[in-house]
């Protein structure tokens, strides 16, 4: 069975809250949780000091699944990328999918009496994740320029079709309202160069040593190709016939 539509999760209201309990972990709701499908929270350029901030709020209570926000998003990102470039703003996705939606599937067609349990035990096992959306509630924020602030805009608004609820944009210049923001590629670039640079100077290092041990190999082979002593080695015989004459005298 294929995924159901979402009309069938969008009420809040008639949707126990269903989680996952990290510490105390007797207090689940479910055994498992599905994965998250947005696969990036923060996108474009978070070190420069845009002044204009675009907010996406919900205007009405409801559960909004986390495929819909990952849609939004590859769809705004790629949007913006292509009129402003990847370092011309900064988009963050506000809320996560926390909410664990479940379904009691039901079998179909003959012998499907044998097969389903009906309504017994029919709390669901987990299918997917939702955010469950409150009235107000800041979906996602983009960072521009004064001079920018209508293509965000217009993000938002080629993107609204695919958020099933009423939405609302709000341009305000709070930017520190946004919260906190993740550190720029450029420190690992940074990282990466020192690495390197360490490396070439322990390269450089080991050349020298390198080199340093060749000329003491070459010193030492003339200290042992110097000349020996050219006198016969005494052997066991010749040895004895001294200590035999001192017997004699």
């Amino acid at each position: 069975m294929g995924l159901r539509p979402a009309h069938c999760y969008r009420s809040i209201n008639q949707r126990a809250f269903t989680r996952t309990a990290v510490v105390v972990h007797d207090k689940n709701y479910v055994g498992t949780s599905p994965a998250v499908k947005i696969r990036q929270f923060n996108m474009g350029n978070p070190e420069y000091p845009f002044d204009t901030v675009v907010d996406l709020i919900a205007e009405q209570a409801m559960v909004i699944r986390d495929n819909a926000i990952e849609s939004v998003r590859m769809t705004i990102n790629r949007y913006l990328q292509r009129k402003l470039g990847v370092e011309g703003y900064f988009m963050k996705i506000r809320v996560y999918p926390h909410h664990i939606l479940r379904e009691n599937k039901q079998a179909q067609g003959a012998g499907a009496d044998r097969v389903s349990q009906g309504m017994r035990l029919s709390f669901g096992r987990p299918i997917g994740r939702a955010i469950r959306a409150k009235e107000g509630l800041i979906l996602m924020s983009i960072l521009v320029d004064e001079k920018n602030k209508a293509i965000a805009q217009e993000a938002f608004h080629r993107t609204s079709a695919k958020i099933p609820c009423k939405l609302k944009i709000h341009i305000h210049k709070d930017v520190k309202s946004i919260g906190t923001k993740p550190r720029k590629t450029k420190m690992v670039e940074e990282k990466v160069e020192e690495k390197t640079e360490e490396v070439a100077a322990t390269t450089e290092t080991a050349a020298t040593t390198a080199t340093t041990g060749t000329k003491g190999a070459t010193g030492g082979k003339a200290a042992t190709t110097a000349p020996a002593t050219t006198g016969k080695v005494a052997t066991g015989k010749d040895a004895a016939k001294p200590a035999k004459e001192e017997k004699k005298k």
